[in-house]
């Protein structure tokens, strides 16, 4: 086991992060462990897709499974990292509004805001 240094670890969360439904499996996992078919149900990609995600999250040092019969279940390899995604998820952004009208009130700059549920698109990549 090689021990990162503090960029190397960010780079990697980071690359964690950059795609929609690593960020998700993440945000599922933040609940506790889970199986890889019952995080693919609950985002709703396939079980091949997740495979891929979940292996990424492996190489990244974010995600551990764990032998459970025939079965394996993952989790985040360190507790502390539910507390970091809960700090994101709690950092508020001040973004660009959508469109460069100038209309005070238009209704494409309100945007809902987001729950962590929104579904994902299945795209292969």
């Amino acid at each position: 086991m090689r021990i990162l240094s503090t960029i190397d670890v960010l780079a990697r969360f980071g690359k964690a992060l950059a795609d929609p439904t690593r960020a998700a499996i993440l945000l599922e996992l933040k609940s506790g462990p889970a199986c890889p078919s019952d995080l693919a149900d609950r985002i709703g990609v396939s079980r091949q897709i997740l495979s891929n995600h979940l292996a990424c999250l492996r190489d990244c040092g974010l995600v551990v499974g764990d032998p459970a019969g025939r079965r394996i279940h993952y989790r985040l390899s360190d507790p502390r990292l539910a507390h970091a995604l809960e700090d994101l998820l709690g950092t508020i952004l001040t973004v660009d509004p959508i469109c460069s009208c100038a209309e005070p009130d238009c209704p494409q700059d309100k945007v809902a805001p987001l729950t962590g549920h929104e579904p994902l698109m299945d795209v292969a990549r």
